[in-house]
């Protein structure tokens, strides 16, 4: 059985995951109406991995006696200013996602359920690659100093990452 108070906390993590599906969808969506194809699809792809880490979570929170709720989500963010806004915020939202899953295990510790802290880091496993993969990123915007050239070649790299599943589990 799991205590109320991890119970409480792994309801939070499923809707933050939730979220961050929704806010990937939101911002491919502003890329394939802006212009950024690749981009789209690799936030698209993203969104996609975001709702199976929910499920992920939902299914172990079940399995483990407790009782996985879909919470109320606000809508997510719909204007951006440019592609390298889009990017920095989601490298913003994994930092904050992970900082969620640290203080989520961390609790788990505390709280001697070591069996949810095993589960939960496939989860500290993921938010390395992800912080990693858009860090990596924000580099490449960097290199390109916002030139229409260089912003074409991130977009097609983006969708080369998409199409080979780049950061899917």
């Amino acid at each position: 059985m799991i205590s109320k108070k991890i119970e409480k906390e792994i309801n939070e993590q499923i809707k933050r995951e939730e979220d961050s599906s929704r806010i990937y969808l939101s911002m491919a969506s502003w890329c394939e109406t802006n212009g950024y194809p690749g981009a789209a699809e690799f936030l698209y792809e993203h969104s996609d991995e975001e709702r199976m880490h929910q499920l992920k979570l939902l299914k172990f929170l079940n399995d483990r006696g407790g009782h996985a709720k879909a919470l109320q989500l606000d809508a997510p963010e719909s204007g951006f200013k440019s592609l390298h806004d889009v990017f920095v915020k989601v490298h913003k939202h994994e930092q904050y996602i992970t900082k969620c899953i640290n203080d989520l295990y961390g609790m788990c510790m505390n709280e001697n359920d070591y069996t949810t802290a095993n589960f939960l880091q496939w989860y500290v496993n993921e938010q390395i690659e992800e912080e990693s993969l858009t860090s990596a990123i924000l580099d490449k915007f960097n290199l390109a100093k916002g030139e229409k050239g260089g912003l074409f070649h991130i977009d097609k790299e983006l969708a080369s990452m998409a199409q080979m599943g780049e950061g899917d589990e």
